[in-house]
């Protein structure tokens, strides 16, 4: 990525494999297809519409990102474009184990699936969960983990992206939640996180956690402090930007993980917590960011970490800015 600044004015330019650029003045573009054209040769194809796989429809209003080609190619490569539509990426009481006395399947036909839907998360957040936890056992394969790789296609049938509808606030805002003991096999806390950028959904993240969290609040405050990670990550970035923010408002539906950031004291109860899950309290006292409360029914990182049911799941896509491109107007 390079950025050329002059004055109130700014030029990005981003280049993998296809070059894309894009200006707060029109004449800094201009000049800027001169100098490259002048160097190199190159054709241009104006509008950006196509990039990397990704659909991209601009509108007065705002930008639609859509992967609706590759949703059609995946489905007829996997033989599945007469399946019939599910609403839920993953059913509300599945929960994948490793299934010992079930069928092997062939692993190589599963990992191609995993790492083609993964790249499907670029513009579909509801699916984020769902393809992590199927991701997990590709070591181990049985023919129930296909299964549920399978009904995430299935959901794809009724295409849902991303929308960024276009206004003046630029206020960066981080969402943090954690399912505690969620994975049936080892009880490790899966973290989920997203931040949103004025109604802009700009990042989303699903993982599960790298130890066994002892109590919910543990659970809670190790995916605040990969939240807080993540907002200083793209508080950098948006520097570059001429966009300096701070006091990031990080929003969680847990008291006590909030009151832990708020508390320099190394206390008992807390020793057992890794000192790098710490990270944020620094960040917090520092003012960087601001831990918030906000209800569990608010809570819009609640996708990211448990299966839901088809009402909770179209609430929190809704607030999430995922529509389907049909109610565009």
């Amino acid at each position: 990525m390079f950025i050329k600044k002059t004055c109130n004015d700014i030029l990005v330019q981003v280049y993998v494999d296809d070059i894309i650029f894009g200006s707060t003045k029109k004449i800094l573009c201009e000049q800027f297809v001169k100098a490259m054209q002048g160097e190199f040769e190159m054709s241009m194809i104006r509008d950006f519409n196509y990039f990397l796989g990704l659909q991209i429809k601009q509108f007065h209003n705002g930008i639609y990102l859509c992967q609706s080609k590759y949703c059609r190619e995946l489905l007829k490569k996997f033989d599945m474009e007469n399946c019939k539509e599910v609403s839920t990426p993953i059913a509300t009481g599945c929960s994948l184990d490793m299934n010992e006395n079930g069928k092997d399947y062939d692993q190589t036909r599963f990992r191609g699936l995993i790492g083609s839907l993964l790249y499907l998360t670029v513009s579909r957040p509801d699916i984020m969960f769902s393809i992590c936890l199927c991701a997990r056992f590709q070591a181990q394969l049985k023919e129930s983990h296909y299964m549920g790789a399978k009904r995430i296609l299935k959901y794809l049938k009724g295409t849902i992206d991303v929308w960024y509808p276009s206004e003046v606030s630029l206020n960066l805002i981080g969402y943090s939640n954690s399912d505690f003991a969620g994975c049936k096999i080892d009880k490790k806390s899966t973290s989920g996180t997203c931040h949103i950028l004025g109604s802009s959904l700009i990042s989303w993240h699903s993982k599960k956690q790298a130890c066994v969290a002892l109590s919910t609040a543990d659970a809670e405050y190790i995916a605040a402090g990969s939240c807080c990670a993540q907002s200083l990550w793209i508080q950098q970035h948006l520097s570059d930007f001429v966009l300096n923010l701070s006091k990031i408002p990080l929003f969680c539906d847990n008291t006590s993980a909030i009151n832990l950031t708020k508390n320099p004291i190394q206390h008992s109860r807390t020793k057992h917590i890794e000192i790098r899950h710490h990270f944020i309290r620094n960040h917090v006292i520092k003012g960087d960011c601001v831990i918030q409360f906000v209800s569990s029914e608010n809570q819009l990182a609640d996708t990211f970490t448990k299966p839901l049911n088809k009402e909770r799941i179209n609430f929190l896509i809704n607030e999430l800015g995922i529509i389907d491109f049909k109610n565009i107007n």
